[in-house]
């Protein structure tokens, strides 16, 4: 197994180019379906091989009910300085599980609390809430997915700037953009390295939904009009997993975004640009951190069978 473990917590570090060129170079869609792809590869992978490296640690406690072949020197042999790292990977691993788990109940509770908030209002897919407080989200999951709009960011737009938030926001229901955005939380939470991407795919998924939203209406510039004025008023959404109509983040980069052309579509970007070297670097990252994953797991799983009477 040798060095080769520990490779996967610190090959994200590959895929940081590629979260800023995918924001500028590739069309959103693009962009945000890669970088979650990536960070979630990634984040699985680094998981893997903490959980690995805790085994050796973990073995080494006094009191441990794990077989007593596993505290044996041919097994501490397999992870090197297993002294200090294989200790150290205990309370890493369990910080990275506590993380998920609560952004995992953060995203339920906040999912369950705005539905019941909705239960008394008709079952349509637009629910329109009394609230002089501006703001619109993506209701994702229930009986329906529902756009969630209060009168007072309704009362602050014009009528095409309004359907320019409808279009939005039933684009980000459409391309399921809450799991895009939850995999990322996620996968942030189990590799800190893996932030960069998360903020990009934040920043992509919006973008996504104006796209969608410009062809829709068909006036990209109403959409950058409607994306401006409600950033000034609007409070964004009750949780980083959910998306709204004016997320917090680069705002004024998206209206530019959206008062230039249209982006390309591309399946993936050539090797002679500097985005299609970073997708490359970014894929080779992910490629070597899957593959020295499997290698410590089977190396791993083969060392403690060897090492378990039967």
């Amino acid at each position: 197994m040798g060095v080769f473990v520990f490779l996967p917590l610190v090959l994200p570090l590959t895929a940081w180019p590629i979260a800023r060129l995918a924001e500028q170079h590739l069309h959103p869609r693009t962009a945000t379906r890669l970088l979650t792809a990536v960070a979630a590869v990634m984040a699985a992978c680094s998981t893997v091989c903490l959980a690995l490296v805790m085994v050796v640690g973990t073995a080494q406690l006094p009191g441990n009910p794990l077989p007593d072949g596993w505290s044996d020197p041919e097994v501490r042999a397999a992870v090197p300085y297993d002294e200090v790292v294989g200790k150290a990977a205990i309370p890493a691993l369990c910080a990275v599980v506590v993380a998920c788990a609560r952004t995992l109940w953060r995203h339920a509770r906040v999912r369950r609390r705005a539905h019941r908030a909705l239960s008394g209002l008709p079952p349509t897919g637009v629910a329109v809430l009394r609230d002089e407080t501006p703001y619109a989200y993506a209701l994702p999951g229930g009986r329906r997915d529902r756009v969630v709009v209060t009168t007072g960011l309704l009362d602050r737009l014009q009528p095409a700037e309004r359907r320019a938030l409808f279009a939005h926001e039933r684009a980000h229901l459409t391309g399921g953009h809450h799991r895009f955005l939850l995999t990322v939380q996620l996968a942030a939470r189990a590799n800190p390295f893996l932030r960069p991407l998360r903020t990009a795919v934040v920043y992509t998924a919006e973008r996504w939904a104006d796209e969608e939203a410009a062809r829709r209406i068909g006036s990209r510039r109403t959409v950058a009009h409607a994306i401006g004025k409600a950033a000034l008023v609007s409070r964004g959404t009750p949780a980083p997993t959910l998306a709204g109509f004016a997320a917090p983040g680069p705002v004024p980069r998206r209206v530019a975004a959206l008062l230039g052309p249209e982006p390309a579509v591309r399946r993936w970007p050539s090797l002679f640009t500097s985005v299609g070297l970073a997708a490359w670097c970014a894929a080779a990252g992910t490629a070597v951190s899957a593959m020295s994953s499997a290698n410590a797991a089977v190396t791993m799983v083969l060392i403690l069978r060897a090492a378990t009477p039967l």
